[in-house]
């Protein structure tokens, strides 16, 4: 990883931490997308200490509002000449309903069009720098989830872990619509299946959400395992040719039916696309 340039959000707490160290450690340039001022400065100070002659570097954004997902990517692209490593690790759990100022829902918000935006945003920055690769954290809560195209806003059937699944499932649809979209630029899309974590992941979702994660996280295991295949996916050689898969323990495995629906992922890129008033 000497010389190369990462991009990571969710990168100041958690797996996304502690991948963004490691990946330090082993040569990386480290660029934060942050929304919290103390604990991106906290980590800045980690990297430096893995990386003390890497200028580290982190952008600020609300990534729950298009404008912001926007700006931010606009920013990185203008200001990094390459960009090896895309990581989109952003994510949370809500447990009420809220909807964003764009009409979003807060989870499809922040836990699938980020990724979608932030993505398209630095592609043509990705693509300049192949061979390059963008890596998606997104869950086994995929299983069991199934979209429905008339309520991604989850306007007519709301429940926390409902709408959880389902943004982990627009993760895995998303990195093959994405894969299938790069073949043949030399930029690879992956996701990934980090594992139950210890983390902060669940402790501001409010209700009785937070005191269920609270008492699971006794049975988690650490970030740094759930890390793992985040840094594998990022730096191996071993999957440098591969790309639209899904992984667990750094193993290709096979995600749910409907993540391998082509026609569910080619709808949702348009649909993301339109709701954030880009090209599809």
């Amino acid at each position: 990883m000497n010389g190369k340039t990462v991009v990571v959000t969710g990168g100041t707490s958690g797996i996304g931490e502690v991948a963004a160290e490691a990946l330090a450690q082993m040569g990386a340039r480290i660029v934060l997308v942050a929304r919290d001022s103390s604990r991106a400065d906290a980590t800045l100070a980690r990297l430096r200490q893995r990386g003390p002659r890497l200028a580290h570097s982190v952008h600020y954004a609300d990534l729950t509002r298009l404008a912001e997902m926007k700006r931010v990517a606009t920013q990185i692209a203008s200001q990094e000449p390459r960009i090896n490593v895309l990581i989109n690790n952003a994510g949370a759990l809500f447990a009420a309903r809220q909807v964003t100022e764009d009409g979003l829902e807060y989870t499809f918000a922040l836990n699938h069009m980020a990724y979608f935006v932030v993505t398209e945003g630095l592609r043509k920055r990705l693509v300049a720098s192949a061979p390059a690769r963008i890596v998606n954290t997104a869950s086994d809560a995929h299983h069991g989830a199934i979209l429905d195209f008339d309520d991604l806003q989850s306007e007519k059937n709301f429940s926390a872990t409902k709408a959880y699944s389902r943004s982990k499932l627009c993760n895995v649809l998303f990195t093959r619509e994405l894969a299938r979209r790069l073949q043949g630029t030399g930029v690879t899309a992956n996701c990934l299946h980090p594992g139950f974590v210890a983390t902060r992941f669940g402790d501001q979702s409010g209700g009785l959400i937070s005191r269920f994660v609270w008492l699971a996280k006794f049975f988690a295991i650490s970030p740094e395992k759930g890390a793992k295949t985040i840094v594998h996916l990022a730096s191996s050689s071993d999957v440098a040719e591969i790309t639209g898969k899904y992984f667990n323990e750094c193993r290709e495995t096979t995600p749910s039916r409907p993540a391998l629906d082509d026609r569910a992922a080619l709808l949702l890129w348009d649909r993301s696309a339109a709701l954030a008033g880009m090209k599809a």
